[in-house]
């Protein structure tokens, strides 16, 4: 199976178990692997045999800065339903990066990382 591979997609959110998290919100980063056959885009070179990579950032940041999630984790289903509900895809590997988290000890980032397949 053919990949499209979008990475380091960067925003501000407010998402999180704290209502302080909630309210100032945190910086995030999406990886996304999107899988379905990229044969006729390869051959004919049109953008209709294929997934327009911009809509698709354009819907994951519309959905991360329009609403506030306890868990990453909700927000990651959120995400992947969707996209698999409005492209033609096969499948759909997706990374959120909590950069930074508000925790004790200080880490780079906090992911959830999921895969679902369309019914």
């Amino acid at each position: 199976m053919d990949s499209l591979v979008i990475k380091g997609i960067r925003f501000h959110g407010h998402h999180g178990v704290t209502e302080e998290e909630r309210t100032i919100g945190g910086h995030y980063e999406i990886d996304a692997t999107l899988n379905l056959s990229l044969t006729k885009a390869g051959k004919y070179d049109t953008l209709v045999d294929t997934i327009d990579y911009e809509s698709v950032v354009n819907m994951l940041v519309e959905i991360a800065t329009s609403q506030k999630f306890k868990l990453i984790e909700a927000l990651a289903e959120t995400m992947t339903d969707e996209i698999l509900n409005r492209f033609d895809i096969e499948a759909i590997r997706l990374t959120i990066k909590k950069l930074k988290p508000p925790i004790n000890n200080p880490i780079t980032y906090f992911a959830v990382e999921i895969y679902r397949e369309k019914e």
